[in-house]
């Protein structure tokens, strides 16, 4: 192959060796605030009773300082150097050009070349520190949400709406957007400061009028601002609430369509979003309202300092360089104030309108599990014994035991969510060796039981994906084993086979196997299985049946199940159905 035929980017000599596309001359260059490999670790926000949204949003912002400090100095060189510009060109018209020194023409144009070098490198690292923050700060903060949804404090068993979509995407990017309050807004509050300094210098008046006229400013936009920042969360809310009642349609779209509630739920669907359309037309209003008004303001600010300039300047109490000095400053602090009015301001408003939707969220998922210490944590034996209170019944499991229950399909499900969330039922109480589940920790109760329920839920990735639990790693040959014991070696030879979303590759009774092999494989000391052959043909059905006690030899098992040949296979059948006590199903030998 000739080296004309070469692909893009192929291994050769003298290629960019971070492949990152570069040309020749920056190809050598190292590298710097690449992405890592592997996402970093997040530890959570807390979001305890008394964090208000303020307070939470300040723990945000303020979380990544190792960022957002050199960023604010950089900045804050960046402005500063902006806004030095006039000055140097006042300087080099007064020493230079109004006396024809070429020396200090040359000297002072070396300065405003170096200036402007100094001030670009500033504005480009700054403003790549800035987003850099802003993607940390949104990882940590979905890592937060996903944690608080996934595992949610007490154990709760309650799948969550599509608000939290809404929640992960929208309100998190302005929550994390608002960290650029400790960067940009102090940078040019900054730059205000060495323009009234530097008119202070010019003429003391002016640059009093800076000093007092400038804060005068910010605060009556501040006040301009309470409205909007009052809507803008109300309109967050009616957002977060549409994009979680489409979401809802769209995962629910099955079950619509077969009760034939097409008309309704679009009727709902277009009523939410009319709603959210107002709101979404009103919040515009407020805002173009409050940035009229905040341009009034600013315009008459910088219109009164340049006005007083030029009156020193035909006064003669200002000098030729001052005068353009005076009205470079003048000019420069425009948009500094501009900034903080346009942008800061609102952004402040979303970012507090956010933080108190992300605190709603955390808190809905938190539960109201008691925190146990670890004297009683430590009464549970790691092959506990289980005991299932129900109006009709006690359900024991002995440590090593697999037993039945055979109950109605509302009894059934009672007790699978009573074993999965053990504060859910006051009815029935789920013990651990004697003490009630509810008094332990979700942790504590998690590490002992895991309950199978009877809907199947897939994750996208391969079927190893599915199968992994906790750290990831199981032990040797823990997999194929739970595979083969849930009757899935006809079509799961190949772990690494792609399941689609949700399990879409799949036939019903496919994904069925491969969460009843995703139970197995947690080899937890007790499981908790509830109908999980009612999708695969009778005959598969026998294999599980077969398979299943010697995959639990040595573990406790639950089984909630309807059919004979897996109620044929258990030590101890406990029917509900005939408000019996404790027998074995005839042709089974009790050991």
């Amino acid at each position: 192959m000739s080296s004309s035929s070469r692909l893009p980017g192929a291994d050769c000599s003298g290629a960019d060796p971070a492949g990152l596309g570069r040309g020749p001359l920056t190809r050598r260059l190292p590298a710097l605030l690449q992405a890592p490999a592997e996402p970093i670790e997040a530890p959570a926000y807390e979001a305890g009773a008394g964090v208000t949204p303020g307070r939470f949003l300040l723990r945000v912002i303020f979380s990544v300082k190792r960022v957002t400090v050199p960023a604010m100095l950089l900045a804050v060189v960046w402005q500063v150097g902006e806004s030095a510009v006039p000055v140097v060109m006042g300087v080099a018209i007064d020493r230079a050009l109004a006396t024809g020194n070429t020396g200090q023409l040359a000297l002072w144009l070396g300065v405003l070349v170096g200036l402007y070098v100094v001030l670009t490198m500033a504005a480009k690292l700054a403003n790549r520190l800035t987003s850099y923050a802003v993607q940390l700060l949104q990882h940590r903060l979905r890592s937060t949400l996903s944690t608080s949804v996934l595992h949610p404090v007490g154990g709760v068993d309650r799948a969550p709406d599509g608000s939290v979509v809404s929640v992960m995407t929208g309100d998190v990017a302005r929550l994390s957007n608002a960290v650029i309050l400790t960067i940009l807004p102090v940078s040019r509050i900054a730059a205000i400061g060495f323009i009234a300094v530097s008119l202070l210098a010019t003429h003391w008046l002016l640059g009093l009028v800076v000093l007092l006229g400038a804060p005068a400013a910010v605060w009556l936009m501040g006040v301009l601002s309470e409205r909007l920042s009052r809507d803008t969360r109300a309109y967050q809310e009616l957002l977060a609430s549409t994009v979680g009642r489409a979401t809802d349609l769209v995962a629910g779209y099955r079950v619509v369509k077969g009760v034939r509630a097409e008309a309704e739920a679009t009727r709902r669907y277009r009523q939410a979003s009319q709603e959210t359309l107002v709101g979404a037309k009103r919040n515009a209003g407020l805002l173009g309202r409050f940035l009229a008004g905040s341009g009034a303001v600013t315009g008459t600010f910088v219109a009164a300092v340049m006005g007083l300039a030029g009156w020193f300047a035909v006064d003669g109490q200002l000098s030729i360089g001052e005068l353009i000095a005076a009205v470079g400053l003048t000019q420069a602090l425009l948009p500094q104030i501009q900034s903080i009015a346009s942008a800061s301001i609102p952004n402040l408003a979303g970012g507090r309108a956010a933080s108190a939707r992300v605190i709603d969220a955390l808190r809905g998922h938190r539960g109201e599990g008691p925190g146990q210490d670890d004297t009683t944590c430590a009464e549970v034996a790691p092959l506990p014994v289980l005991e299932v209170s129900t109006p009709a019944a006690t359900i024991r499991v002995d440590p090593g035991e697999l037993v039945g229950v055979r109950a109605d399909d509302r009894t059934a499900a009672r007790i699978a969510l009573a074993l999965l969330d053990p504060r859910s039922d006051s009815e029935m109480e789920a013990r651990l060796d004697g003490l009630a589940a509810r008094e332990l920790t979700a942790q504590e109760y998690r590490a002992r039981v895991t309950v199978a329920p009877h809907r199947t839920t897939l994750f996208s990735g391969t079927i190893r994906d599915n199968l992994t639990t906790g750290d990831g790693v199981g032990a040797p040959g823990l997999f194929e084993a739970a595979v083969r014991a849930a009757a899935c070696d006809d079509f799961a030879a190949d772990l690494d086979l792609p399941v689609g979303e949700d399990g879409n590759r799949l036939s019903g009774g496919q994904r069925q196997r491969i969460a009843l092999a995703r139970a197995l494989a947690s080899d937890a000391p007790v499981l908790v299985l509830h109908d999980p052959t009612t999708a695969v043909d009778p005959v598969t059905e026998h294999a599980i049946a077969v398979r299943l006690p010697g995959a639990r030899a040595g573990r406790s098992t639950l089984l909630i199940a309807s059919s004979p040949v897996l109620l044929g296979r258990c030590d101890r059948v406990v029917d509900l159905l005939e408000n019996s006590a404790e027998a074995p199903l005839r042709g089974r030998t009790v050991g």
